[in-house]
């Protein structure tokens, strides 16, 4: 009998629950985080296509959101590198400044305009879609890195639109294809993978560093002038072209070009273009997956 009220006294204290008890012995309980025991690469790498539909949803989110209450809708995937083209060409082409070696100025830029045009859009717009997503990154969990990647899915579809006014314009001009158009998909999908590395690196600066979202739209205006978009590079002195090389952007526009219209492809700067996108990739999946876990908090 004795030890009767000391056992009922156990089980009440057995009973209560975590908000009953004092502030201070909850904040004085060590944070425990669960985390898988496998290799995390494996582990993400199943979360992400656990989570495949996601994107699906996300990408389709994003096409919805960005032609939502606008006029001309898609058109303007079409009318943005047809007006620059015109600038250009009466800038450029008419005073006969470059050499775009016989391939008319007017399709020389075009052909550079359209995967530049996806290629800005898609950086832009997965840099800012962390921060547009915080309603959803503060109440659910996902795989964050979908975010970035539904932006630059959403990109793509501008880029099948702007096809368009290009295959119009290389009809226009006769221009025959060959096999070289075989190698249109993979550069397509290493500017992709470019746009991809270079916006999940800029999303995850943006959410901390807001200066971001002001000095990546200059960076882009200047980044087209050494893109080979505008200017030949056969124009650029020898002792300055190997900066080019540096550019992956600059191989990459060459190169559909060369899948385009025929011409020759220069492989050693698209390998070093596709051996730079691979390094950016890596280095910006792992630095977003670093400050993964502070997103909510800072957003």
């Amino acid at each position: 009998m004795l030890n009767q009220p000391i056992l009922m006294q156990t089980a009440a204290e057995a009973d209560k629950s975590p908000a009953d008890e004092h502030p201070a012995r909850l904040t004085s309980r060590p944070l425990i985080i669960i985390e898988p025991g496998k290799s995390q690469i494996a582990a993400r790498i199943k979360d992400l296509w656990t989570h495949r539909e996601l994107l699906y949803f996300l990408t389709w989110r994003d096409v919805k959101v960005k032609y939502k209450q606008t006029l001309l809708g898609a058109a303007w995937a079409i009318l943005q590198p047809v007006l620059m083209m015109v600038v250009f060409s009466l800038f450029f082409g008419r005073l006969g400044i470059f050499d775009s070696n016989s391939i008319p100025y007017p399709l020389f830029v075009l052909t550079g305009l359209v995967p530049w045009t996806f290629f800005a859009s898609a950086v832009t717009t997965s840099s800012n879609s962390m921060v547009g997503s915080a309603h959803l990154i503060t109440k659910i969990y996902f795989p964050r890195l979908l975010v970035p990647a539904g932006a630059v899915a959403a990109s793509l579809v501008d880029l099948i639109v702007a096809f368009i006014p290009l295959i119009a314009m290389m009809l226009y001009y006769q221009v025959n294809l060959s096999w070289h158009i075989l190698m249109l998909p993979p550069v397509v999908l290493l500017t992709t993978l470019f746009a991809l590395a270079i916006g999940t690196w800029m999303s995850a600066l943006n959410v901390k560093y807001r200066d971001v979202r002001f000095a990546l739209p200059f960076v882009i205006q200047v980044w087209i002038f050494v893109s080979s978009v505008i200017v030949p590079p056969g124009v650029i002195p020898l002792r300055w072209r190997w900066i080019l090389l540096l550019n992956p952007m600059s191989a990459i526009i060459e190169s559909y070009r060369s899948a385009l219209l025929g011409l020759p492809f220069h492989w050693p700067a698209l390998g070093l273009a596709a051996a730079v996108t691979l390094v950016a990739l890596l280095y910006s999946v792992f630095s977003f997956h670093r400050v993964e876990k502070t997103f909510a908090d800072i957003i």
